[in-house]
């Protein structure tokens, strides 16, 4: 019979480590939902619409299961994830779609796999985290940008070939950028990219269902082009979970073969791919939503002008305060306000510029957000900020 250790020495170290976060104001813990939502990123409030429910309802009663039951390359491999890719393939202008379980793993997974070890990959220094990652599993060189500013892409492609760089360029951007909400120069980085016989990856998270023809994103004017993969995240304005990843039809296949995170992942529900499928449908039926969006953000951009603060045009505002006190005794006074509206600090943004995200959807209305902007300023002033 096997013994219980009561020796608490082998935990030791990952408590000082949670007492030095608690000591510099970083230690994180998980919260229950409340308020009204500024903070979410289901722009469009697809996650709990009724026409999505009545399509998985409708998927369940013709027999589509919730779970895949192995990998796609084994028994996993559902006709819905074959109808969804077939679906977004079409929608987003591309030859091929892959159906990843998360953002987080389509990103690292095209990025671990794709770039060869002759290659150099380019990332802006503030994309998301999951590029990073990625990147660091690849065998290519990794260099970064600053942020949104072409000329150093080019710049490190152009180090890269003095060094002997023999490969291909990777340039890697987020088009609507998750916490500044501002966008990317994808004009100039394709230019770049095609100068240089390179490849651009752009994760359109933050810009699916809310830019572009139909929702398509910031980047609907490259897809189908054969040096441009875009990374669709289903779990923000889709309202779903999962990623699409959308690419030219080799590399797509070079993904079914290679990549290990699509190989030996357990497929994504299929259920899940239902609902995706309707959501993207729903991108193309009701623009009414991106409109209503758009009214919110002009509204925001009223507001904040009337507070003395930029707006980033977007749907995505950051309200940058600094210090990361301040700014979590801002979020918890507006929470208590009824306002769900969460603090950002390092290391998830730089030294200095702790945050409140202020994220606008469709769950909050116009007079939910005049008056959301009534008590943001009255706690910056209360605050001194």
């Amino acid at each position: 019979m096997l013994q219980r250790n009561d020796d608490p020495g082998h935990l030791t170290r990952y408590e000082t480590s949670l007492r030095r976060l608690a000591g510099r104001g970083r230690h994180r813990s998980l919260s229950q939902n409340a308020g009204i939502d500024f903070s979410s990123n289901d722009y469009l409030a697809l996650a709990g619409d009724a026409r999505i429910g009545e399509a998985l309802q409708a998927a369940v009663a013709r027999g589509v299961p919730i779970g895949a039951g192995g990998s796609r390359l084994l028994r996993g491999n559902d006709p819905e994830h074959l109808a969804l890719e077939a679906e977004a393939a079409a929608f987003f202008g591309s030859q091929a779609a892959l159906y990843f379980g998360s953002g987080f793993m389509a990103n690292y997974a095209l990025l671990a796999c794709l770039p060869h070890n002759a290659d150099l990959v380019v990332l802006d220094e503030l994309i998301h985290a999951s590029c990073h990652d990625g990147a660091s599993a690849t065998r290519a060189r990794v260099s970064l940008a600053t942020h949104n500013d072409a000329n150093a892409f080019e710049d490190a492609i152009i180090a890269w070939r003095r060094d002997g760089g023999t490969g291909r360029p990777w340039l890697v951007a987020e088009s609507l950028y998750s916490m500044d909400g501002d966008r990317a120069p994808l004009n100039d980085l394709i230019a770049i990219a095609n100068r240089h016989d390179g490849f651009l990856v752009v994760d359109e998270a933050h810009a699916t269902g809310v830019f572009g023809p139909d929702g398509r994103g910031l980047a609907a004017g490259f897809e189908g082009l054969d040096n441009v993969i875009a990374v669709h995240t289903c779990g923000k304005a889709l309202g779903a979970s999962g990623a699409l990843v959308c690419l030219p039809s080799v590399l797509a296949d070079y993904l079914v073969n290679r990549s290990r995170p699509f190989i030996y992942a357990t497929a994504p529900s299929p259920l899940m791919a239902s609902a995706v499928r309707e959501a993207l449908r729903v991108l193309r039926d009701e623009p009414e939503r991106r409109d209503r969006l758009k009214r919110l953000v002009t509204q925001m951009t009223d507001g904040l002008g009337e507070l003395g603060r930029e707006a980033t045009g977007t749907q995505i505002q950051p309200i940058v305060i600094g210090d990361p006190t301040a700014t979590m005794q801002c979020a918890e006074a507006l929470q208590a306000r009824g306002y769900d509206i969460r603090g950002i600090r390092p290391p998830t943004v730089a030294e200095g510029t702790s945050r409140l995200r202020i994220s606008l959807t469709l769950n909050a209305d116009e007079a939910a957000l005049a008056d959301m902007l009534s008590a943001l300023g009255e706690e910056l002033d209360r605050l001194g900020l």
